[in-house]
């Protein structure tokens, strides 16, 4: 008998306004799926495209990155970079072959704990029902046989 999937969800977040809004859903007790591991940064458009890749390549079957809402950066527009880069790097998501759904954007303020707690439990769902992301552990095997030969 198979256990249910759950799913594993790497969130980058910005250390002013997302992680702080985690860090209110924690201290008002909200409960949120345990399912995703915080990866705290200073700014959104500190995120580079590998950070994501690699997460992926890792096993996580889900990505979240969120940061301050546009025009409340600490560094003045390092989320209005993270924007810019996340629209150019769905290209390369579909280009890939990742699905785009596996990865998640959003804006959180560090007053939004209920706001953070239900991005979590509506993430998790939704990659629970997109099941486990093995497309890069084929790849891997591929190009290791392949490399073998």
């Amino acid at each position: 008998m198979s256990e249910p999937f759950e799913p594993k969800i790497t969130a980058f977040v910005c250390t002013y306004c997302t992680y702080a809004g985690a860090d209110l859903a924690g201290t008002s007790r909200l409960k949120y799926a345990p399912n995703v591991r915080i990866i705290r940064l200073p700014c959104t458009g500190r995120i580079s495209p590998m950070f994501i890749l690699k997460a992926l390549q890792k096993g996580a079957d889900g990505i979240l990155i969120s940061g301050c809402h546009p025009g409340d950066c600490h560094f003045t527009h390092g989320n209005y970079h993270a924007r810019r880069r996340w629209m150019v790097f769905r290209a390369l998501l579909s280009f890939t072959g990742i699905p785009e759904e596996r990865i998640k954007y959003s804006w959180i303020s560090a007053a939004e704990g209920l706001k953070f707690a239900d991005l979590i439990n509506n993430i998790t769902e939704d990659i629970r029902k997109l099941g486990p992301f093995d497309q890069y552990h084929k790849l891997i095997e591929e190009t290791q046989a392949q490399a073998s030969l």
